[in-house]
């Protein structure tokens, strides 16, 4: 997928579906324009029409056979050689990394500029890849290309990181800021958590590779696919606060703020439900640097994941750019206190867009939000408490004595 026809001698008229592939990344409008019809039988006539235009002798066949649904989205993992040594056009964004052999890949998918307003990334990502558009158009370019090209493009620098305890309103914190059409808010994307674990994963990455890695991806994420995006915040994965030391590397003039709960009451929530973070199979031990594991990721597991994510903070908020946040404090602490700490204002009209967000359930934002702290107190069973004591109790007094600073 070049840009240019003429400049990629392996696409000609013998190749239909190559020809228009190309010729599609060559014209933005054109990709505007498909990426927007969501019925199938309408996008094989779109397609028609604009191959018919340009002599391109793709038949409607071989349009449907590639548009054919993926609902695992299994075309993310197959092997696929690159597309391009440079970054496709601002409307596309990283959906995933992968490692192919010796070389690890990144694929890119159109997102038009529509806002990205789900609570996590990956529900963007779900919605986006449904589309025909998507099921016919991927681009992929290794790593090593991704971070050299990156220099080239202008990109917002992020107004604020958010970090969080897990469980404690940093989705709700998320969306306020993402109900505004000129904020770019990045939840929890997969491809940031991927750069950041191969800090850990490839320790032999010199240290600058590690800040390159993080750079770049941010700076995907950071083009403006619209003329009104004007600031950008990266929410990060609960346990990226163990990587606070990168990421005040690569973004040192950039505040952050630690949201955190009173432990019993974020306990429960993962007894309930456990999240990622709880389940060793998914997120070893060794990456809160818990070697003694036994197997039981019990109460005392999930207190001890919690309370090391919530030490890592506190160690790092006497720097000057930090700042902790108690979940009851939510929704007004993001007027009051963490936009002025991030050093962005917003109008009356926008304070009120961003306080109606906050009225709906923030993980399913089709429901009214509805308070659980004294149903979750409730249900902390003495050993939850006990464990919440023996992990958490210390660390929390840091943090709000932090708080009060």
């Amino acid at each position: 997928m070049i840009y240019n026809l003429s400049e990629h001698p392996g696409v000609t008229p013998a190749e239909p579906l190559g020809a228009f592939r190309a010729c599609v990344m060559a014209d933005e409008a054109i990709a505007t324009t498909l990426c927007a019809i969501e019925d199938s039988e309408r996008y094989v006539e779109a397609a028609l029409r604009v191959t018919a235009a340009r002599g391109i002798p793709l038949t409607a066949a071989a349009i449907r056979h590639a548009i054919a649904p993926d609902p695992l989205n299994i075309a993310r993992f197959l092997p696929k050689p690159p597309d391009g040594a440079v970054w496709p056009p601002r409307h596309w964004l990283p959906i995933d990394v992968s490692i192919e052999g010796d070389r690890a890949m990144i694929d890119w998918t159109y997102f038009g500029a529509e806002p990205l307003t789900d609570p996590f990334f990956e529900g963007a990502i779900r919605r986006a890849v449904a589309r025909p558009f998507n099921r016919m158009f991927r681009y992929r370019m290794t790593l090593d290309d991704f971070i050299a090209d990156a220099p080239r493009h202008e990109s917002l620098p992020p107004a604020g990181l958010i970090f969080h305890m897990s469980r404690c309103g940093s989705t709700l914190v998320a969306q306020m800021l993402a109900s505004l059409p000129r904020n770019i808010v990045i939840s929890e994307a997969a491809p940031v958590d991927t750069m950041v674990q191969l800090c850990r994963t490839a320790p032999h990455l010199p240290a600058q590779s590690h800040i390159a890695l993080l750079r770049a991806v941010v700076a995907a994420y950071g083009r403006q696919r619209s003329d009104d995006e004007q600031h950008l915040f990266l929410k990060l994965d609960c346990w990226h606060a163990l990587a606070l030391p990168l990421f005040r590397q690569v973004f040192p003039d950039t505040p952050w703020i630690f949201l955190y709960r009173d432990p019993v009451e974020v306990l429960v929530s993962h007894v309930r439900q456990r999240g990622a973070q709880m389940v060793p199979a998914i997120t070893p031990p060794q990456l809160y640097g818990i070697d003694d594991f036994d197997g039981v990721p019990n109460e005392d597991y999930c207190a001890r994941v919690l309370g090391i994510i919530c030490d890592a903070a506190a160690t790092h908020l006497g720097d000057g750019a930090g700042l902790a946040v108690n979940y009851r404090e939510l929704p007004r602490a993001l007027h009051k206190r963490i936009l002025p700490h991030f050093g962005v204002d917003y109008s009356a009209a926008d304070y009120d867009t961003m306080t109606k967000a906050a009225r709906q359930d923030a993980k399913a934002p089709h429901f009214e939000f509805a308070e659980d702290r004294a149903g979750k107190q409730r249900d902390a069973r003495p050993s939850l408490r006990a464990a919440a004591d023996a992990h958490l109790a210390a660390v929390y007094r840091r943090l709000e004595a932090l708080n009060s600073d």
